[in-house]
């Protein structure tokens, strides 16, 4: 590919990034001329660069985390029980039903899917204590995705 179609390309990528920006699209693929391209995206994902490695000639490469136990996840999530879009509170200027660190009882309304204009009350099936919230506000969940994770209590 010479270097005019290689600017005008990742202009066109660009621009399409730039315009799925705030929407609720997680993947599109574009083909042209033999040129296939895929954009892929999580509501929430930040694209940071991993840190590598230095090795030094004799010396062992240190891995973080080595020489302690892995932390055990014991939250339990708390999945779509159908696919809409979800929102974290009840109206734009009302606050949100749940953030990280509260502590929420079974039965708890902790989000709202909204599927065929209906708004459904999603409550906590457990007790315990907010520790993630994936999902994003707006976005366009699947049946079975976790909304939040909680750590019993």
């Amino acid at each position: 590919m010479d270097t005019q179609k290689k600017s005008s390309w990742l202009e066109r990528v660009e621009e399409i990034v730039t315009v799925l920006e705030g929407s609720t699209v997680g993947e599109l693929a574009l083909t042209e001329e033999g040129t296939e391209i895929t954009i892929r995206r999580s509501p929430g994902m930040v694209l940071t660069n991993a840190p590598s490695p230095v090795m030094v000639a004799g010396q062992p490469v240190a891995t973080p985390g080595a020489g302690r136990a892995p932390k055990v996840d014991k939250s339990i999530p708390v999945v779509a029980p159908l696919t809409g879009v979800y929102y974290s509170s009840a109206s734009p200027t009302t606050p949100p039903f749940v953030n990280v660190g509260d502590m929420i009882h079974t039965g708890q309304v902790v989000a709202l899917i909204e599927a065929m204009k209906v708004f459904n009350e999603i409550n906590a099936e457990v007790s315990g204590r907010v520790v993630a919230i994936p999902a994003a506000n707006g976005a366009v969940i699947q049946k079975g995705d976790a909304l939040l994770r909680i750590e019993p209590v």
